[in-house]
């Protein structure tokens, strides 16, 4: 039992982290583009992001599992080509990518809305290229949003349940991960092992909370 406890809470943080990642290398250049883009309908670009905020995780669960069923053209292409998302970890991943999103995306959209113009402006003047200025002068300048992003986007997908239920079931090894296991000792009536999960749980997710606010505050601290 308490090999399944370790390997259970190991593939959570392997999801959160895993996803994580991906999200840090996609929110950094859709936020530039959410704040910085003139864009007509960038507005419906912000919607999308931000519907998981409001949306019911079941829901897109539920259209996640459609769209990796072998019955739909997504499904079925995937399948003739060997790649099986639906009740796998990898199908965990894309969901809690999109699930996600907005935790790691809104803090940094916040921060670059934040930087001045006139900081653009002078590293252009240097000569330096968009690339340049956005790796070695604007991301060190967000810092506080990165960080938070980060913590955020791992803490949420740590606690997700509705869309791991719906795509990845309860696959000991491979999609079993903490909130669901919570679920499932609970309806077992095996409380011990849920209050197990769950305290771990909140003692992680308590823990990266106090540090992105204790960074945060020393991070602000020290630009006054």
């Amino acid at each position: 039992m308490e090999a399944e406890f370790i390997n259970t809470m190991l593939l959570t943080f392997k999801l959160a982290s895993i996803t994580t990642v991906i999200l840090l290398v996609i929110a950094i250049p859709l936020s530039s583009f959410l704040v910085f883009s003139r864009m007509r309908f960038k507005s419906i670009i912000e919607t999308i992001v931000s519907m998981p905020l409001v949306l019911p995780p079941s829901v897109l669960g539920f259209y996640l599992l459609l769209a990796f069923s072998p019955a739909s053209a997504i499904g079925s292409f995937l399948t003739e080509h060997g790649i099986r998302l639906a009740f796998s970890f990898e199908g965990l991943v894309i969901g809690s990518i999109l699930f996600s999103l907005p935790f790691m995306v809104h803090p940094i959209q916040s921060a670059l809305a934040q930087v001045p113009r006139s900081i653009f402006e002078a590293a252009y003047t240097l000569g330096k290229s968009k690339w340049e200025t956005m790796i070695r002068v604007i991301l060190p300048s967000i810092r506080h949003g990165l960080i938070s992003g980060i913590v955020l986007a791992f803490a949420h997908t740590v606690g997700e349940f509705g869309v791991i239920l719906m795509i990845g079931g309860n696959i000991p090894g491979e999609t079993r991960v903490a909130s669901i296991a919570i679920y499932d000792e609970v309806e077992s009536l095996n409380y011990a092992l849920a209050h197990q999960y769950a305290l771990t749980l909140f003692a992680v997710t308590f823990a990266i909370l106090l540090l992105v606010y204790t960074l945060n505050k020393k991070s602000l601290g020290g630009i006054r």
